[in-house]
């Protein structure tokens, strides 16, 4: 394995092609037509286009993909997350092309790609699964037999979609008079989000925790699994904070919920990195909920408290290498890290996605802060794709030390151009039940009801605010007035289109 084709954008892309330059492996980023000055493209050694702005006609192509590794060269291509990355058809075409798949098999991810399959995996690895029905709701079901379905599970529940994730194809249906209409909504956002309509009915426990515990297994049969993840704090589904470990899940049940996750992946012959994620109730018992078929979102938190980085494991993972990484080092937490999702959004104004020019930014640094950008000054945040622009992780020896340098951070953190949603952490990282690490899956959209529409963000700015936004007018014009002056070309692409000639 030579060079590696992210089939990826963002900072998941940018994240990607740091690992290769750390691996002295060439790197080859894709692009939309919007997205040709994008940072990913700058962080790669080199770029091909694959298509108009839509994802439908570029970063979900599967055939414009596998051309653009063959333009460049690539022998083997990364996924990331999101677009591509859980598309069991793709990883076969991957591998049909004569590339390696940095990430699990074809037959894992559609077997785990399925949440009614993945529930019979788990059922036949000992893992108790919520309850909910067995298989998806026929299409043709009536809509007696779709309420009886229900009955036999009980309200409250949930109406999900088969496949896919990231709460779309969701919807909660406590009242029964309210089944069918959940039915069709679900089915019908499932359909558009993923290409499959298909739900299923599990029951929704009231209060519980959103745990996970990520996996790294190897083409040798080892699986090793790491530290649980507290990922509660979620808006409408969504994860919008995580952090590791868990103030709810002590030693005991870290090993109890650990060695399940391993043994499911055991048992289905898992490979490369997944993440088995739990629904953890209020008197310990926990369930079952779904796998992840790829690399998380919030892995950077692992990484801070274990010193793995997981990135340049599924590429040695895939290259053949046996996992050497110790248990003993994966499973007892170095400190407490947490990490907030920076979105181009306006909390103001229902969390509405807030495209446009960035046209200054300054992330905080200093010890314990790590920032994976996808974005910088003068960066644009398009209509077209989801519009996280940035994961902020702190790490801190306890949780109270990594709070007070989360907020630390976010007095920092300075966007001028568009809407984020930082005013929104700032408040979060105050709230009493936050700091103590009292919530559940509802909590912030509890939280966020009870404020009924208060803004996040002050009416006046303070001094600070005003400098930064002089300071964001300052760098543009300085932007502009740089653009209109001839430049030689960059050193880095430079090297890097020089070792390609070598």
């Amino acid at each position: 394995m030579k060079k590696i084709l992210i089939a990826n954008r963002g900072e998941i892309a940018v994240r990607i092609a740091r690992a290769c330059r750390e691996m002295a492996l060439a790197s080859v980023a894709v692009y939309s037509d919007c997205d040709r000055a994008a940072l990913h493209v700058r962080a790669a050694d080199e770029a091909q286009p694959v298509g108009p702005n839509p994802p439908t006609e570029s970063y979900l192509r599967i055939d414009r993909i596998l051309d653009a590794a063959r333009r460049s060269g690539a022998d083997a291509v990364h996924p990331g997350y999101g677009f591509l990355a859980e598309n069991h058809e793709f990883a076969s075409a991957v591998r049909a092309a004569g590339l390696t798949f940095i990430g699990p098999s074809p037959t894992a991810i559609a077997l785990m790609g399925s949440k009614t399959a993945a529930r019979d995996a788990a059922r036949r690895a000992g893992v108790p699964v919520v309850p909910g029905s067995d298989a998806p709701l026929a299409a043709t079901a009536s809509d007696d037999e779709t309420a009886a379905a229900a009955a036999r599970i009980g309200f409250p529940l949930l109406v999900k979609a088969v496949a896919g994730g990231g709460g779309k194809g969701m919807r909660t249906v406590v009242d029964p008079g309210d089944l069918l209409h959940a039915v069709r909504a679900a089915r019908s956002e499932a359909a558009s989000a993923f290409g499959d309509a298909a739900v299923y009915l599990e029951k929704r426990i009231t209060r519980p925790r959103h745990i996970e515990v990520q996996l790294l297994g190897d083409e040798h049969g080892t699986v090793v699994p790491f530290v649980e993840r507290e990922c509660s704090i979620q808006r409408r589904h969504q994860k919008v904070v995580e952090e590791t470990p868990s103030m709810a899940v002590p030693p005991a049940l870290r090993a109890a919920m650990t060695d399940a996750a391993a043994r499911i992946a055991r048992d289905v012959g898992y490979t490369n990195a997944g993440t088995i994620e739990f629904l953890l109730d209020q008197d310990g018992s926990f369930y079952f909920l779904e796998m992840n078929t790829r690399l998380q979102v919030e892995h950077p938190v692992t990484e801070m408290v274990t010193g793995v980085d997981l990135v340049q494991w599924q590429i040695r993972i895939a290259r053949g290498e046996r996992l050497d990484v110790d248990p003993a080092h994966t499973l007892v937490p170095r400190g407490h890290a947490i990490e907030c999702r920076v979105y181009a959004e306006d909390p103001d104004r229902g969390f509405l996605p807030s495209p446009g020019r960035i046209l200054h930014i300054h992330t905080p640094g200093g010890p314990g802060i790590r920032d994976d950008s996808g974005v910088t000054t003068g960066s644009d945040v398009p209509l077209f794709y989801d519009p996280m622009m940035s994961k902020l992780v702190v790490w801190g020896d306890r949780r109270s030390d990594a709070i007070a340098r989360l907020r630390r951070a976010l007095g920092e953190y300075v966007v001028a151009g568009v809407s984020t949603t930082l005013p929104f952490f700032c408040w979060l990282v105050d709230e009493p039940a936050f700091v103590a690490g009292d919530f559940h899956t509802t909590f912030l959209d509890d939280l966020l009801k009870a404020r009924n529409g208060e803004p996040f963000t002050r009416d006046a700015p303070e001094v600070e605010e005003l400098a930064a936004i002089a300071a964001a007018l300052h760098a543009h014009l300085a932007e502009q007035a740089s653009a209109d002056r001839p430049s030689g070309p960059s050193p880095w692409k430079a090297r890097a289109r020089s070792e390609q000639l070598r």
